[in-house]
């Protein structure tokens, strides 16, 4: 067995390390350096001296310190798990890799021997190599330098950290810009970009008439009718309409993210506040339970696990893209992807085609416009800190003229200035990624997207 020892020798946790956060909290911190480095060193093949300028770095306040105040990482290259120790009397945070499945979190007080039992399945490629995408790179002076103003850590908000752009035009990439350390090959978590991706699914699931989207979700753990979450339809929970409590902030769901819990013991037991579909509220959980409604339906977990690679990916070539489990293997599909801006373009383009793909159906026809069609209920205008969002479709943001944009512009967005802008009118795609301070300023994709625009003939 080969270990790594990463940067220093391991150190156990002295009690200063207890001043800074309790056991719980620590927890916590360990699981979040243990996933993230797991899953950009195996899914990106990414340093850890990287992963600890970027992925680890600017991460949410309130465990940055208790961050600083862990043991190295222990990187165990036979077994491909990441350990990281935050007490002396109870076992490390674990992270396990797997093909295809990147980095599973093993549960608090798991040895890393366990992970020799989390689930899995075989994936088969059962299609040739997929073709590059197309290229017809601009030249224009005036577009490449909107382009390369993307990077400037200024003109779209003061120290955001851009990583990739990518501009398609009628199915071509017209642009392809990446920071030092990154490529087309390169995959980057895609925070809830993965919403829209799990949408993708359920609706290659509706078009194998697996699933129905005026179905009740149905899970087993609501039983009998005298439990009003049987209300609960596919569509509510896609329309972020469920009526469930999902907390102060529904984005953040840290006990599924970082402490190796399971979507089963957490997601899917909040009880119902107000009635299915009357009131939106953002929600990580209502992505969680549709992914699981799915799971249920399907009946076989060797399939369910197979099914997003067999009926979405591999068709559409989206071969560097890995989707995370919890260790019961539900998908964490509301934000627990690592994904290339490539194959984020290759999504776009999908539903720029209706759901069609090199002349094979993927989703049903008028996908598109459901997920880019407002649901009965929608957030407000403005986000809490004034910045103004879009309206809500199904796991999509919808945006137009009100913003300067095109009517019927639609877009994938996650955490940390993750974007995938779809904008059917001009037939065009706009894909950001990057590394933005978690609390800090957003890339302001609003105004990027419109000087994009604006640089290119109509």
């Amino acid at each position: 067995m080969r270990i790594t020892y990463v940067a220093l020798a391991l150190s156990l946790v002295t009690p200063a390390h207890a001043q800074i956060a309790d056991p719980a909290h620590l927890s916590l911190a360990a699981g979040y350096k243990a996933a993230f480095t797991c899953s950009a060193y195996y899914n990106a093949g990414r340093s850890v001296e990287k992963i600890n300028g970027d992925e680890l770095h600017r991460i949410y306040p309130g465990y940055r310190d208790a961050l600083a105040s862990l043991s190295d990482v222990v990187i165990d290259e036979e077994n491909k798990t990441v350990s990281v120790r935050y007490a002396d009397d109870f076992p490390p945070r674990v992270s396990a890799w797997r093909p295809y499945f990147g980095c599973m979190q093993l549960p608090t007080g798991a040895s890393a021997d366990m992970a020799k039992n989390i689930p899995s399945a075989r994936i088969k490629h059962t299609r040739e190599a997929p073709r590059p995408l197309p290229e017809a790179l601009s030249r224009d002076v005036a577009f490449i330098a909107a382009i390369d103003r993307a990077f400037d850590r200024a003109t779209y908000g003061e120290g955001t950290e851009t990583t990739a752009v990518l501009v398609v035009k009628d199915g071509a990439v017209i642009a392809e810009k990446y920071r030092d350390g990154f490529d087309r090959e390169t995959p980057q978590r895609t925070w809830s970009v993965a919403k829209s991706i799990a949408a993708t699914v359920i609706g290659a699931a509706v078009l194998d008439e697996i699933i129905d989207i005026d179905d009740a979700a149905g899970l087993a753990a609501w039983p009998g009718p005298i439990d009003p979450r049987g209300q609960i339809t596919i569509a509510n929970l896609l329309h972020m309409s469920s009526g469930l409590d999902s907390g102060p902030v529904g984005s953040r769901t840290d006990d599924v993210y970082l402490g190796g819990g399971r979507v089963v013991d957490h997601a899917i037991t909040r009880r119902l506040i107000a009635a299915p579909g009357t009131r939106w509220t953002y929600a990580n959980n209502d992505t969680l339970i549709a992914m699981r409604a799915l799971r249920e339906k399907i009946g076989n977990d060797k399939k369910y696990l197979a099914f997003p690679f067999k009926r979405v990916l591999h068709p559409l070539g989206m071969n560097h893209t890995f989707l995370e489990t919890d260790w019961n293997g539900d998908f964490i599909m509301s934000s627990q992807v690592w994904t290339t801006a490539r194959d984020l373009a290759r999504l776009g383009l999908l539903y720029l085609g209706d759901g069609v793909w090199k002349g094979e159906r993927i989703l049903p026809e008028g996908w598109a416009a459901f997920v880019a069609t407002p649901a009965t209920s929608q957030p407000p205008l403005q986000s809490a800190d004034g910045i103004q969002i879009g309206g809500y479709g199904a796991q999509f943001w919808l945006f137009g003229a009100r913003h300067g944009l095109p009517a019927g512009t639609y877009a994938a967005l996650g955490n940390r200035g993750q974007h995938l802008m779809i904008i059917p009118e001009r037939n065009i795609l706009i894909i950001r990624r990057g590394f933005d301070d978690n609390g800090g300023a957003r890339f302001d994709i609003v105004s990027f997207a419109s000087d994009v625009l604006a640089a290119l003939p109509e």
